[in-house]
C-alpha cells in the first residue's frame, strides 16, 4: 500500500457538522438569531445530502429541502449550478446542482472578531491603566 505523501490543496477540505453549524450561524442576520442544535440539524441535514461529494443534483431535493438550500444560498454556503446538455433528438435538457462553498464554510468558521467592538465613552477610560492617572505625582 503506497503512503501518502501530498497534503491536499486547502480547496480540498472536508467540512464537518459542527464546522457547518458554526458557519450557518455566523452567516445569518442577527434578528433571525438560532441556537447550535438546530444548527447542527441543519448541518447533519445538509451534509447528508451531499456525503463526501462537493455537489449534488437538484432531483434529489424535496420542497422543503429546497428551501433549506434556498436560505443557505442567500448566506453564499451553498451556490447553484447548472449544466445544459443537447440530446439526441435535438431538445436542450438542462440539470440543475447544488454546490456547497467550502471556502466560504471555512470563512464563517471565524467569529465576527473583525467587527469593531462598541464603546460607550466612559469605556475608553476604562482601558487606561492606573498609572498613567497618576501625573505629576513625584516630580
Amino acid at each position: 500500500m503506497p503512503i501518502v505523501t501530498e497534503i491536499p490543496p486547502p480547496e480540498i477540505q472536508v467540512i464537518t457538522v459542527p464546522m457547518l453549524a458554526t458557519a450557518i450561524i455566523n452567516g445569518i442576520s442577527e434578528e433571525s438569531r438560532m441556537n447550535m442544535e438546530e444548527a447542527i440539524n441543519i448541518a447533519q441535514h445538509i451534509l447528508n445530502f451531499f456525503g463526501f461529494e462537493e455537489r449534488i443534483i437538484d432531483n434529489y431535493l424535496e420542497p422543503d429541502d429546497r428551501g433549506l438550500f434556498y436560505m443557505l444560498e442567500e448566506i453564499r454556503i451553498l451556490m447553484p449550478e447548472r449544466e445544459e446538455t443537447t440530446l439526441y433528438d435535438g431538445r436542450e435538457w438542462r440539470i440543475h446542482y447544488w454546490v456547497i462553498n467550502t471556502r466560504r464554510i471555512i470563512e464563517l468558521q471565524v467569529k465576527k472578531e473583525g467587527k469593531e467592538k462598541e464603546y460607550s465613552e466612559e469605556d475608553i477610560y476604562k482601558e487606561i491603566p492606573d498609572e498613567f492617572w497618576s501625573r505629576g505625582v513625584g516630580e
